[in-house]
């Protein structure tokens, strides 16, 4: 974390207003990427939800968007997020544990029953099978007759922070940013209202990052992905507009604030200066969630207040979406009452405690900008690093030492007593052991081994066959896969089965 001095006065905050803030809505976006920023329109609140089943999650949703959320998150199990259907032999013990799980065209029709995809946004966490998600929502969109020119949401399709700092990559690199790349396309043409990729500093801040490294290593993944598209023949001003990221909120409130400034001024300048981009096609818009590794078991209450400043911190950066953790998250999935009083944490933001009627209200604090320009400085200096190892695609071992450096070094100084955390290392109480009762996994398993076994069995083998080959032939060719993707979900593909092709050609990613 940034050294916090103990006064900072005008010297600190020695900054040219035009070139490096300007108004709210102007380059280089310092100050909010939108003139009017809340009171024109609030950020979307989303509630991150995935239990077990389709009708579970389905249920949890309609409960949210009744207590007045204004966008879907959806979270999927680990079998889905790595390719393989409920039944295969990998996907033992974890069927819905962390999500739901979708295997089939089906499944996604339970999970969003009676919700309008032509008035709901929806945020899917989900990278290496990110095209085939996408491709089941907009075969049921097509089905419901949605036209996909409505259809508004974002799949995070992020695969390189997968190999930087959490694990769920099926591909090799190239094929996996091919798919990326395949996405791009066809939502620039097809669902042009959708973010093709949530480039996310969440998972490696949550992972150990500092603010600097997550600024630093999320922007250069978004460099990376950018050339890759414009090297398949994309034009930047075409679909960088509807790039979108995820940056996660922790608990050094001005830091954070501060960070959220320093990377929406430092990607508007990446994209102007290195990319050829236009200004416009700059502006950072971002997810935000509550940082997950700052609950504690301990005193679960006092996770309210963290994710509070945390929110608080998100909101005073310009966060586009945010999505507030519940208190009970560090023991079990969220109850619906922490899931509600997680909402009612945003809601109260918004609405009564001013911060939202005017943009940046820090803007012009000493602390604020000298945080902000020392942050993005140091995440510059990381991205000439990485630009000198060839690009993010390259620099993964690079990347995941300094995570590891990083979170090394913060775990020892929360042991020495440096670092304190209420009801961990200071403030402690005796606390009788809490008695949760788990969801029944077994039973939930078996009812949706059950219900895939059922829509193998019924579905018209010929069909699905033909759509897998054709699959694979696309894979082989520099065809656009998302158009095969749909036909072959709406012929009865499973996840695991595209996922399975799509294997047997490109082989599977092995750390080096």
């Amino acid at each position: 974390m940034s050294e916090i001095r103990r006064v900072y006065g005008p010297e600190d905050a020695d900054i040219d207003y035009e070139a490096d803030l300007a108004d709210p809505g102007v380059f280089p976006f310092t100050r909010g990427i939108y003139p009017t920023m809340y009171r024109g329109r609030l950020w979307t609140m989303r509630q991150y939800a995935g239990f077990g089943t389709a009708e579970k999650t389905n249920a949890r949703f309609r409960y949210l968007l009744d207590s007045g959320q204004t966008g879907l998150s959806v979270a999927f199990d680990l079998p889905t997020q790595m390719g393989f259907d409920s039944d295969h032999p990998m996907s033992e013990g974890e069927v819905g544990r962390v999500g739901v799980a979708i295997d089939t065209l089906d499944d996604m029709r339970r999970l969003l029953e009676d919700i309008p995809l032509e008035r709901v946004s929806t945020s899917m966490t989900i990278n290496a099978t990110a095209s085939i998600l996408l491709a089941m929502y907009v075969a049921l969109a097509d089905e419901r007759g949605t036209p996909r020119s409505a259809l508004r949401g974002t799949v995070q399709n992020d695969i390189l922070k997968e190999f930087v700092a959490r694990g769920t990559y099926i591909y090799p690199v190239e094929p996996s940013l091919r798919l990326i790349t395949d996405l791009f396309a066809f939502c620039s043409q097809e669902v042009p209202k959708w973010n093709p990729i949530s480039i996310s500093g969440y998972h490696m801040r949550e992972a150990g990052a500092t603010a600097a490294q997550e600024i630093a290593f999320t922007l250069a993944n978004g460099i990376e992905y950018v050339r890759r598209a414009t090297s398949a023949g994309l034009a930047l001003d075409d679909f960088a507009p509807r790039v979108s990221f995820f940056f996660a909120a922790h608990n050094q409130f001005l830091e954070e604030v501060a960070k959220f400034r320093a990377a929406r001024r430092l990607w508007a300048r990446v994209v102007r200066d290195r990319l050829g981009g236009s200004e416009e096609s700059g502006r950072l818009r971002f997810h935000t969630q509550t940082g997950g590794s700052t609950l504690t078991a301990q005193q679960p209450q006092n996770n309210i207040v963290r994710v509070t400043i945390q929110a608080l911190a998100a909101v005073l950066g310009g966060t586009q979406s945010l999505h507030t953790n519940s208190y009970d998250e560090a023991l079990a999935l969220p109850s619906q009452k922490a899931a509600g009083l997680a909402l009612r944490t945003q809601q109260i933001i918004a609405t009564e405690s001013g911060v939202a009627d005017t943009a940046d209200p820090f803007g012009g604090s000493y602390v604020i900008e000298a945080l902000t320009d020392a942050l993005e400085a140091k995440a510059e200096e990381y991205l000439d690093r990485i630009e000198a190892l060839g690009g993010s695609s390259r620099a993964i071992g690079f990347m995941e030492e300094e995570i590891q450096g990083a979170a090394y070094a913060y775990q020892e100084a929360l042991e020495a007593g440096e670092i304190e955390v209420v009801g961990v290392n200071v403030h402690r109480e005796s606390e009788p052991p809490r008695e949760l009762a788990p969801p029944d996994f077994e039973t939930l398993a078996k009812t949706q081994r059950d219900r895939l076994r059922r829509w193998k069995e019924t579905r018209d083998a010929q069909p699905v066959s033909a759509a897998l080959e054709a699959v694979a032939a696309g894979a082989r060719s520099d065809a656009s896969l998302l158009p095969l993707l749909i036909d072959a979900v709406r012929t009865g593909a499973t996840l695991g089965e595209i996922s399975d092709t799509l294997r047997g050609l490109w082989g599977t990613y092995r750390q080096e």
